[in-house]
């Protein structure tokens, strides 16, 4: 039969030191909060449920935390901040349904490879009772040290107790603990707070479990895994760490960087294949890019579609609605909100397309404007197949410009173009011979008048 493992996820901490308006959970790693990077691990490692501790932000962090999880998220609130051991009892009614396995986890902890987890579950599926993940940092100092004895976990010892033989050990508490589900509300129940601080550690259940002849061992896991965020810093950190990740997975798939640490992800970006990504991109939230589509320098998206063998940029902005069809192209200095450009048709620079349907081959010359908004609405701009918008023309919305049509430079349309028609809305040109001279004579004696005045 398969096992069950419950996941306990730790996520009531003040965070004061995040200087912070909100829960440090909740702030974001590759635009995803940090609870969620856990909680999506761990259903990634196969846990059947998630028990969340929570305390500021109760509600907002379990939301969070849920975000587009497909297993059942239990929220328990912890009102007095007593320790780890303390927190995850909190959640005894939950751990107590029963389960194979219980994991503990950090909110703030979100680079935890589900790897990691299969590893210790395995590991207590062998018959160790508690499984504790432990890393190996350059400089241990500051950090608990794991004591094994014969192949078994026989303690933690805090940095601050732990005599000079045990500080030279470099095996490190990554504080992520597997033990029996079975046993765990025992073992947490006999966790006691003879200490300086008067806590309950959850560090002593490994010697707990040793008294009641239960087998405990440590595994090792990369240090990334153990990174926790308590400082600002810490979390610019651990986003660098993360779009390392990000980018290496990508560029392993098929995806070209020209310079990979001037690109941006988000974790639901999707590239595809043969994707070419020069310096300086960012992708907020919600952007799928196509086979062979190329992004220029210095581009921003967000919750845009990007077709096939596309061309974006370079200084180019999609925003959230932006659909951009096979072999389209948006240009340098272009802005595209809410808007479908068709297969082949071409946004050109300096130009704004906001609330539009563009058709197929449609070419948007330099300096076009959109004008979608009145003040109150949005409006919709219709653009056919094949049509032609000369430079600098303003289309105001709603309007229709048909299949074929031509708008000339300089225009501001303000009703519908039928197909194959020419629409040209502009002030006539007069000229007058011999009249420059005359001016620039004039501006030359009121400036030479201004400046006698000023003197």
């Amino acid at each position: 039969m398969a096992r069950t493992c419950l996941a306990v996820v730790l996520a009531a901490g003040d965070a004061t030191r995040m200087k912070s308006s909100k829960s440090k959970v909740l702030h974001t790693v590759g635009n995803r909060p940090l609870i969620a990077h856990v909680t999506h691990a761990a259903a990634a490692a196969g846990v059947a449920k998630v028990a969340l501790v929570v305390g500021r932000d109760a509600d907002k962090v379990t939301q969070a935390a849920s975000l587009g999880l497909e297993l059942p998220v239990a929220a328990v609130e912890q009102t007095e901040r007593k320790g780890t051991g303390h927190a995850v009892l909190m959640a005894r009614d939950i751990i107590a349904e029963g389960f194979d396995d219980v994991v503990v986890l950090y909110g703030d902890a979100p680079l935890i490879d589900p790897a990691s987890l299969t590893a210790a579950t395995a590991e207590r599926a062998r018959g160790a009772d508690v499984v504790v993940l432990g890393f190996r940092p350059a400089d241990p100092t500051g950090y608990g040290r794991l004591i094994e004895q014969d192949g078994e976990l026989v303690a933690i010892r805090e940095h601050r107790d732990a005599t000079e033989a045990e500080r030279a050990i470099g095996f490190c508490n990554g504080g992520i603990i597997t033990f029996s589900g079975r046993e765990a509300v025992s073992l947490l129940e006999a966790i006691g707070n003879d200490n300086a601080k008067g806590e309950y550690y959850l560090t002593d259940i490994v010697e707990i479990a040793r008294a009641r002849g239960l087998r405990c061992v440590a595994i090792e896991a990369p240090e990334e895994d153990m990174m926790g965020c308590n400082t600002r810093a810490e979390l610019a950190g651990i986003e660098a760490v993360w779009q390392a990740r990000a980018r290496h997975a990508a560029m392993l798939s098929g995806v070209t960087m020209i310079d990979p640490s001037s690109v941006f992800l988000s974790h639901d970006t999707v590239l595809g294949t043969d994707v070419v990504i020069e310096p300086n991109v960012w992708f907020g939230p919600g952007v799928r890019v196509g086979a062979g589509a190329v992004i220029h320098a210095f581009s921003h998206l967000e919750g845009a579609d990007v077709g096939p063998g596309a061309e974006i940029g370079p200084f180019a902005r999609l925003r959230p609605g932006a659909e951009l069809a096979e072999k389209s192209k948006v240009g340098n200095f272009c802005e595209v909100k809410k808007a479908k450009v068709g297969p082949g048709a071409k946004v050109n620079h300096l130009t704004y397309i906001g609330d539009a349907v563009i058709g197929a081959r449609a070419n948007i010359g330099a300096g076009t404007i959109t004008c979608n908004y009145d003040g109150q609405n949005k409006h919709l701009t219709e653009i056919g197949e094949g049509a032609f918008i000369g430079s600098n023309s303003s289309l105001v919305a709603p309007v229709r410009i048909g299949d074929g049509a031509f708008v000339g430079s300089g225009s501001v349309i303000t009703a519908d173009v039928p197909d194959d028609a020419l629409a040209i809305g502009r002030a006539r040109q007069e000229t007058k011979p011999g009249r420059a001279g005359r001016l620039r004579e004039k501006l030359a004696a009121l400036k030479a008048l201004k400046a006698a005045s000023r003197g």
